[in-house]
Formats: structure tokens, C-alpha cells, sequence
């Protein structure tokens, strides 16, 4: 019972994760306008994803537009995007395999080894993911750290983290502990 109880809450820790992975995928806010130096502009913020750019008035007044070529992206966007769709690809395979594999449905009932091992496999997905979705943000945020601390980057053209940033970080911890906890919930009778 007590597998059961683990494999659940790692299932229910990564779901919560692909759910925040894919909300992170689509929001604007991966890097956000500094309002660092002596250049404050406040009567606008802008707001630069993966998928688009939005500048915010201070009327409340938002303007987005959708990039126009993927091949004037810069090579970060390009692989970031990558990293964040394969993540959320696997997240969705992961949650196939483990839902098949765990103690609470009756799949597979008739071979418990089977199902422990197909349990297993599934929190090794999420966890891979889960990477995925790691280096995807922290390679994205250490760029605009290393270009806000760059001496050559003009002041009123710097930018900072977005709440993407950080929805992403969370979401990606929450789906490596939830496959650990697959993982380690199923591992002592597929061993």
C-alpha cells in the first residue's frame, strides 16, 4: 500500500509539472524589461517568449507580435523551444507508461513484475523530461544574466527574468521528484 501511496504522489508531483511545463512553454514573460540605470522608462515594459514579444503601456494597453521567420531567431530561442515541446512530448509519454504501470490501475494486473517495471520506466520519462525542461530555462536564463551583465549592452535594452523563468525552474523539479518518487515506489519488486 504504502508503494501505491508513493507511486500516486510522484504521478500527481510530475502531472503538476507538465501542467506548469506547458503553461511556462506558452507564456510571454521569459525575460522581462530592467528598470536598472538611469534610463527608467516606465510608461512601458516589454516582455520577450518564445513564441512572441509584448510591449505593455501603462494605459493597460498590451501589443503583442508573433516572431516573423524561425530562422532570424537566435540559436538559444530556437534550442530552448526545442527543449520545452521534447519535455512536454515526454511528460505526456511518461504519464501514458506510468499510468499503465501503477499499483492503483488494474493494467497488467496479471503480471505485477511487468507492471513494476513499466512503473519504473515511466519515472525514468518523467525524469528525463524533467531535464529537459531544466536545461531549457537555465540555459535561457543564464543568456540574459550574461547579457545584463555584459558592460556593452546598452541600459535601457537589458533585460531580466521573466515569471516563465520561474514557473519553468518549479515545474521541472516538480517532474524530477515525481519520477523519483515512480521510480522509487515501483523499484523494490522490479529489481
Amino acid at each position: 500500500m504504502a508503494n501505491s501511496g508513493i507511486q500516486l504522489l510522484g504521478f500527481s508531483l510530475a502531472f503538476i509539472g507538465f501542467i506548469g511545463t506547458i503553461a511556462c512553454t506558452v507564456m510571454v514573460e521569459w525575460k522581462a524589461s530592467s528598470y536598472s540605470g538611469d534610463n527608467i522608462i516606465t510608461a512601458q515594459a516589454m516582455y520577450e517568449g518564445l513564441w512572441k514579444t509584448c510591449v505593455s503601456q501603462s494605459t493597460g494597453q498590451i501589443q503583442c507580435k508573433v516572431y516573423d521567420s524561425i530562422l532570424q531567431l537566435p540559436a538559444m530561442v530556437q534550442g530552448t523551444r526545442g527543449l520545452m515541446v521534447a519535455s512536454t512530448l515526454l511528460c505526456f509519454i511518461a504519464m501514458m507508461v506510468a499510468m499503465t504501470g501503477m499499483q492503483c490501475t488494474t493494467c497488467m494486473s496479471d503480471s505485477p513484475e511487468t507492471k513494476d517495471k513499466v512503473a519504473l520506466a515511466g519515472g525514468v520519462v518523467f525524469i528525463i523530461a524533467g531535464l529537459l525542461a531544466l536545461v531549457g530555462t537555465s540555459w535561457y536564463g543564464h543568456r540574459i544574466a550574461q547579457d545584463f551583465y555584459n558592460p556593452f549592452t546598452p541600459t535601457n535594452s537589458r533585460y531580466e527574468f521573466g515569471s516563465a523563468l520561474y514557473l519553468g525552474w518549479a515545474a521541472a523539479v516538480l517532474i524530477i521528484i515525481g519520477g523519483s518518487f515512480l521510480c522509487c515506489g515501483s523499484s523494490e519488486k522490479a529489481k
